[in-house]
């Protein structure tokens, strides 16, 4: 037997797309271990753990993981469902990290600080693919490993406020008046927003998801107020599809925020990008600059940076990674998921042959896999890690055999400036060619955004939204 053969497969992250890349390492047969730099499963998704998503719970569970759960007598919840973040990590994400085939591979406090080769530096090229991958923790353990799958997502990197991608001016000094997104604005943070005025900056369902808390906090906290700047001229692509939306609960999520800044409740104000933030006597000045070059002002107490994210590459420095070099994911991958070129577009199924990099048996998968993309759904992450772990186990023809169904969202949009605006998503409402998945993308770089399903007099916002 190869050495290497013997070795773990390393998987960073244990939320949903590094615990089903467990899940299907454990049907192949395959060692592994799972390197969570959290307290627990799900540790990221347990930040936002106030937001519903809108997805179902059918299409929130992956089959390799089901069928181990089913197996442990698991209940399943009901598919129609649409769980909170909380209670997808103590429904489905803890009961899977505590299955007995699973835990003893799950590691946490184990914060990944570099992969390399064993005794190879990226220049040396003899034996480099026979060479065991170098994992090293932030304690100074250092772990040999057949593989590496990098499921560790985004959230610790968000997007900068800035327009052109670099922090607005004085950024970082008002960074005590900035919130990450998706607070929880209802609940444990209600007091830093009751009775403020709160400028949301971002056109994603995160974004969403903020502003119409706000907006329900506004109706019983008096002096309460709020702002939403976009990069984009028009909100129609935040607002979606309305009843065209296969996901009911994401088409009525833009029709309420809708509502909310045609009755006023919400100010609007579009076209402009965040150019400089000055904090005075406990209040923060937003100087917002429009297309035209003319400038504006908005003096608020919090903003919310809801601005999307992007991947950290830091701990791969020393690896042969080919990315591209407008998002950051592979460069095979990039040009299905340009937000610049797919407005209207699909996202293609895809798999190991995209997600592949000239150091072979390394693969980033989920969020990380996207870059910058805002186009990334938690379904697309699952059917990856089950074509990489299907070609680490030799079986070739499966992990070709690559398929994604993802639903609908009822818009498209064309406009190419507003597509890499926040981290909001597009879907067309054709027939697309039978194995094709629509890019209906996450909040935020999540799952979701969350709301009450009830009845808005007003009609369902129609335009588009990013791709």
């Amino acid at each position: 037997m190869n050495t290497m053969d013997t070795l773990p497969v390393v998987v960073i992250g244990a939320g949903p797309v590094g615990l089903a890349a467990a899940a299907h390492l454990h049907e192949r047969g395959l060692p592994c271990a799972v390197l969570e730099a959290g307290d627990g499963p799900g540790a990221a998704v347990r930040q936002w753990g106030h937001v519903r998503l809108f997805s179902p719970w059918r299409y929130d569970i992956d089959p390799a993981a089901r069928r181990l759960l089913d197996a442990a007598g698991w209940t399943a919840p009901d598919p129609e469902a649409l769980p909170t973040g909380a209670e997808f990590v103590a429904d489905y994400l803890r009961p899977l990290a505590e299955l007995p085939s699973l835990r003893p591979w799950l590691r946490y406090d184990a914060r990944v600080e570099a992969i390399s080769r064993v005794g190879l530096d990226r220049l040396r090229t003899a034996g480099r693919d026979t060479t065991p991958f170098l994992v090293r923790l932030a304690d100074g353990e250092e772990i040999a490993a057949r593989a590496v799958i990098d499921a560790c997502g985004t959230w610790g990197t968000p997007n900068v406020l800035g327009g052109a991608g670099l922090p607005a001016r004085d950024e970082r000094e008002a960074n005590d008046f900035l919130e990450h997104a998706l607070p929880d604005v209802l609940g444990l943070d209600r007091d830093r927003f009751v009775g403020r005025h709160t400028l949301v900056v971002g056109a994603g369902h995160s974004a969403a998801n903020t502003l119409l808390s706000l907006a329900e906090l506004a109706a019983t906290g008096p002096g309460t107020e709020v702002t939403w700047a976009i990069r984009s001229a028009s909100p129609a692509r935040t607002y979606g599809g309305g009843d065209a939306d296969a996901l009911p609960a994401r088409g009525t999520l833009g029709v309420r925020l809708r509502a909310h800044v045609d009755a006023g409740r919400i100010r609007l104000l579009t076209g402009c990008a965040v150019h400089a933030l000055t904090p005075a006597d406990g209040r923060v000045t937003v100087v917002v600059r429009h297309a035209d070059g003319s400038a504006e002002t908005v003096t608020v107490d919090r903003v919310v940076a809801a601005t999307g994210f992007r991947p950290d590459h830091s701990i791969t420095t020393e690896l042969r990674l080919d990315l591209d070099p407008v998002l950051g994911a592979t460069r095979t991958l990039a040009p299905l998921i340009d937000p610049n070129e797919h407005s209207c577009g699909t996202v293609p199924p895809h798999g190991v042959d995209e997600l592949a990099h000239p150091e072979p048996g390394y693969h980033a998968v989920g969020m990380k896999s996207y870059g910058r993309a805002p186009t990334f759904l938690m379904a697309t992450g699952y059917e990856q890690v089950r074509s990489v772990v299907a070609a680490l186990a030799g079986d070739w023809a499966a992990a070709r055999d690559v398929r994604l169904d993802l639903p609908e969202t009822g818009v498209c949009r064309s406009n190419p400036d507003d597509t890499v605006d926040g981290d909001d998503c597009c879907g067309a409402p054709t027939v697309e060619p039978a194995g094709r998945g629509l890019a209906t993308g996450l909040a935020g770089g999540l799952l979701a955004a969350p709301l009450s399903l009830v009845t808005v007099d007003a009609a369902p916002a129609g335009g588009c939204c990013s791709g």
